[in-house]
């Protein structure tokens, strides 16, 4: 039988069969649709967190007290700013070290008030870190310097606190002590799960007399470029533990922060789309259990072609091609469901979600790959049938 010839009649017989082609194909739609929406949703997250790892800002080193691993708890910090001065002598910038320390404490103004994170940041932040302002200005060395109590609000605290009015000029309460607002962030969103347009940054030196301590959480530096960066994270580490001996510390790289949550992703990603391969599994037992019913259906028409010459492999073939058929198309239709899918849920969610084509190459192929794995064995079935007993079968 040509090759032709065996697509033509593995089509009559879907055909004839239509509702039963149907609902043997639902659970391959399914299963390919359900790969495409989940490995977008993953894939999405993953451009996500990556865009904004490096929407912080480029060339990033962040030095922290301890260890920093996945899971470990914060180590208490013993730097303080003259270690922030050490560390931009040996980066030869003051305007390329950031630095913070950081507490959740009650803003108001007037008689409303909100939870926020007060960071204590030096005068350098918008250099190092990408931040911009809506309104007003940032904080100046003279406030560092000086103790000033001035502040400049995220952009959901000020809205939280001044509604549409201008927050700029206005007086607000941290801890209970006053400050002044003399800038606004523009509205920025998450980051890596933080809020922050949820922030108030203030001098550090008046920060750290609000807290009541000298520590300093942690210290950012943007490198000139990305082949000093390890240079500059050997000399600074050997600084540090050498102002606090038996104290470790550890210098993170963007790239460092990226490997880490993309591997994370990654295995999300692909238990996400193991799961949902599980019904492609069973959509292939599906159609390896109708293909069997439809051998035992026409025996007899097995027989009749076997009579007038078919070869088994000709027989075995033409049911493997509509178990094939059955499942690629199934694939199609499950692959437009799921880019619909994904293209609904990235639009009307705030679930990100990113087709990529090897993910729609691999729902395609495993598709493809069920339909002939499990077409095999019906197909050698039929094409293993004795033709005298097939034409007696009634």
């Amino acid at each position: 039988m040509r090759f032709a010839e065996a697509w033509r009649v593995a089509i009559d017989a879907l055909r004839a069969n239509r509702l039963r082609s149907t609902l043997t194909m639902l659970g391959v739609i399914i299963g390919v649709a359900a790969v495409v929406v989940l490995v977008a949703i993953g894939t999405g997250t993953k451009q996500q967190i990556e865009r904004q790892v490096e929407g912080l800002g480029s060339n990033l080193l962040i030095v922290l007290p301890g260890q920093v691993s996945l899971g470990s708890a914060p180590s208490v910090s013993r730097m303080d700013l003259a270690d922030v001065d050490a560390v931009s002598k040996i980066v030869g910038d003051r305007n390329r070290v950031a630095v913070t320390v950081a507490s959740g404490e009650t803003v108001a103004a007037g008689t409303v008030d909100t939870f926020a994170t007060i960071n204590g940041v030096i005068e350098t932040t918008p250099q190092v870190f990408v931040r911009s302002l809506a309104r007003g200005t940032y904080l100046s060395r003279s406030d560092v310097d000086t103790q000033r109590r001035v502040a400049v609000l995220g952009w959901s605290v000020a809205k939280t606190l001044f509604g549409d009015r201008d927050a700029v000029g206005q007086q607000i309460t941290i801890a209970g002590v006053r400050f002044r607002v003399i800038g606004v962030f523009a509205q920025l969103g998450q980051s890596l799960g933080v809020d922050r347009d949820n922030e108030v940054h203030v001098p550090i030196t008046t920060a750290q007399r609000l807290l009541g301590t000298n520590r300093v959480d942690g210290i950012a530096i943007k490198a000139p470029n990305r082949a000093e960066i390890d240079q500059l994270s050997g000399r600074i580490i050997a600084e540090l533990a050498r102002r606090h001996p038996g104290t470790e510390f550890s210098a993170v790289t963007q790239e460092q922060i990226l490997g880490v949550l993309g591997d994370i992703l990654g295995v999300l990603t692909g238990v996400l789309a193991a799961i949902a391969g599980i019904s492609l599994l069973v959509g292939g037992v599906g159609v390896s259990n109708i293909m069997l019913v439809s051998v035992r259906e026409r025996t007899k028409e097995i027989g009749l072609r076997k009579a007038v010459g078919a070869r088994p492999r000709d027989i075995g073939v033409q049911f493997l091609l509509e178990a094939v058929l059955l499942t690629t198309l199934g694939g199609f239709i499950g692959m437009a469901l799921g880019i619909g899918a994904a293209l609904a849920v990235a639009a009307l969610s705030p679930v990100p979600a990113a087709i990529t084509w090897w993910s729609l190459a691999l729902a395609f192929g495993v598709s493809a790959a069920v339909g002939i794995i499990f077409g095999v064995v019906p197909a050698q079935r039929a094409g293993r049938l004795d033709p005298v007993v097939a034409l007696r079968t009634e």
